[in-house]
């Protein structure tokens, strides 16, 4: 049977531990994972004790009371707070999600907050998403007309045609789907992913867009849109309700229809 050894400066080490304040009654533990690429030091996991009383009832409630009351160096990202900018994205007990649209008391027993996983970490709980976004670019997510605009006027669409982007104008880009999925672990460099085909989707079903037949071939290839296996995490962890597998599935059908005729 093969072995597979980690590298030695990947593996995870104990780290420390900070304890409640003396005489906290509702305490819970969180245990973050911290990597410093400037220390040198393998990645550990700081467990922090928190007084719930004197904490707000979300996940990145916790993530701000540590880094304004119990360490300083914690580094994350976020900003909106509500479930909008998808900055929060983080692996929370094992499930992609926003640390600000998860409540504390959903979770039993400690919580374990990882960085999004596959992406490259920066530091702590942030990712590398710059290769995401570079493939996030390349569909084009932008209305292309072959005809001129109308005069004094904007491009129309009618309310049937409006109703068509509902489920994937909402998708905010916080990678939850795309880390999620293992296909893209295995391909990230060829496969788009889950959030960009399901951005790609977008564009191609936009009544207003004159470049269908451009957008799909792009997708036209072995990795960009066929390494999707519908393993389905995409659908089941996207925080916004999204489904991408669908939208996946749709534009499968929908290159299988122009070579139908």
């Amino acid at each position: 049977m093969a072995e597979f050894t980690l590298p030695k400066n990947s593996v995870l080490i104990e780290g420390k531990t900070f304890k409640a304040p003396a005489g906290a009654t509702n305490i819970r533990r969180f245990e973050v994972y911290r990597w410093d690429p400037e220390s040198g030091e393998n990645p550990r996991i700081d467990a922090f004790e928190l007084d719930m009383d004197s904490c707000g009832p979300m996940v990145l409630d916790a993530i701000l009371k540590i880094k304004n009351e119990v360490d300083s160096t914690l580094t994350f990202r976020r900003s909106c707070r509500e479930g909008v900018c998808g900055s929060c994205a983080m692996n929370i007990n094992g499930k992609n999600s926003l640390a600000c649209t998860k409540a504390i008391d959903s979770y039993s027993g400690t919580i374990k907050i990882y960085p999004l996983p596959h992406l490259q970490v920066i530091k702590d709980l942030v990712p590398d998403t710059t290769h995401f976004f570079a493939q996030y670019a390349s569909i084009k997510p932008w209305i292309e007309t072959q005809t001129p605009p109308p005069a004094d006027a904007e491009r129309l669409q009618s309310k049937e045609d409006r109703e068509k982007l509902d489920g994937l104008y909402d998708c905010i880009l916080c990678a939850c789907c795309s880390t999620s999925c293992p296909s893209y672990w295995w391909n990230s460099e060829r496969y788009l992913g889950p959030a960009v085909l399901l951005q790609a989707y977008r564009w191609l079903v936009d009544s207003r867009d004159e470049n269908t037949g451009e957008r799909l071939d792009e997708l036209e290839d072995p990795f960009k849109l066929y390494r999707c296996h519908t393993i389905m995490n995409c659908t089941d962890t996207c925080p916004k309700g999204l489904n991408p597998a669908k939208a996946i599935a749709e534009t499968k059908k929908l290159l299988v229809q122009r070579k139908l005729g």
